[in-house]
């Protein structure tokens, strides 16, 4: 799974992803800094796996992994090419969400494009660009199912209702997500899918600010999260001593795990002497799905799962005492895995 940094030039975008992923990447002060994007793996925290490993005494430790993709800065009139505003729309495309990285601090060093900070605005500009890209598209798919429409094409009429709806929310300057669908419709994905649209992946705006005063209300009311990006580089290179004596902390974990919640994940578990992972799979997957994430096959050879929640196999102790006190459970191919169950697949 991929999550997208975007962002205006020089709001911090590359410096965030230095803090994230610990990797060097140039962040000096000039826009489009970023050209071709930077690409990271991030360890996804989680207590409940560190804890699973010690009491299986594990040898080995693998957690779960977000991809974090640093994309070129955007400008106005993007969405027809200024900057590299083509170069930014294709890697967006690339990605399963977005985190808009917007300005709060204020430094005369570091320049601004517009030469103004103003958060709002800046959050205009980029999801406008967006939205102009995305309408392009919506208006070359709707031709194409305007014609199988006129000829009675299965299904054309549906998507088109739902092609309505997008393109009037996003010609009312909305995102493409706040469109109401019913999910119901086997239509529904296939054209959305088809759409591929930059404002209909889940959003989480980064508010990179020194100053953690309460926000205005249109901009609380956004999926964000706070951070002194300059500060969490910082703490890259100091010792723990140093952190306790300035009394600083991170707050990274924090957007590491909302980033992993906007992309709709849950985390299973598998844990023994050998080794104790956490999987990655979407919410809502059948035991069956669950387990292709270990192995492609364990889809198609599935025959049941022992499956405990992580707290209670803790409780007990051991696997083999849970199963000896009739603890695990055993479910088949329509069970629906739940985030922080322990399991072991049969096939």
């Amino acid at each position: 799974m991929k999550i997208g940094i975007i962002g205006l030039p020089n709001v911090g975008k590359s410096t965030l992803f230095k803090a994230l992923t610990k990797n060097p990447v140039d962040i000096s002060n000039y826009p489009f800094c970023t050209i071709e994007p930077n690409i990271g793996i991030v360890k996804v925290p989680d207590q409940r796996l560190l804890k699973l490993a010690e009491m299986s005494q594990s040898k080995k430790v693998v957690p779960a992994i977000v991809e974090f993709v640093d994309i070129a800065g955007l400008v106005k009139g993007a969405s027809v090419g200024e900057g590299l505003g083509n170069k930014f729309l294709a890697n967006i495309r690339e990605v399963d969400a977005i985190i808009q990285v917007v300005r709060f601090f204020q430094n005369a060093k570091i320049t601004h494009i517009y030469n103004k900070i103003n958060p709002q605005e800046d959050i205009e500009i980029i999801n406008a660009e967006l939205i102009l890209a995305d309408l392009e598209t919506v208006k070359k798919v709707r031709i194409r199912v305007e014609k199988d429409q006129k000829r009675s094409a299965k299904g054309a009429s549906v998507q088109l209702e739902i092609i309505d709806k997008i393109q009037k929310k996003l010609e009312a300057g909305k995102l493409a997500n706040e469109t109401i669908l019913d999910l119901k419709e086997e239509n529904t994905h296939l054209i959305t899918r088809e759409l591929s649209l930059l404002t209909m992946k889940p959003f989480l705006y980064v508010y990179n600010t020194d100053n953690f005063s309460p926000l205005p209300n249109e901009l609380e009311k956004n999926n964000h999260i706070k951070l002194d990006i300059k500060i969490e580089e910082e703490l890259i290179e100091m010792t723990p001593e140093e952190k306790i004596e300035l009394e600083l902390k991170s707050n990274l974990d924090q957007l590491i795990l909302k980033a992993y919640k906007i992309l709709d994940l849950i985390t299973f578990f598998t844990t023994g002497k050998d080794e104790s992972r956490a999987w990655t799979i979407k919410k809502n997957s059948p035991a069956p799905v669950a387990g292709s994430a270990i192995h492609t096959d364990f889809e198609e050879k599935f025959i049941r799962a022992e499956i405990i929640q992580w707290q209670e196999l803790l409780n007990i102790g051991s696997w083999s005492k849970a199963r000896e006190l009739g603890k695990l459970r055993l479910e088949g191919k329509n069970y629906i895995v739940q985030d922080g169950e322990v399991i072991e697949f049969k096939i």
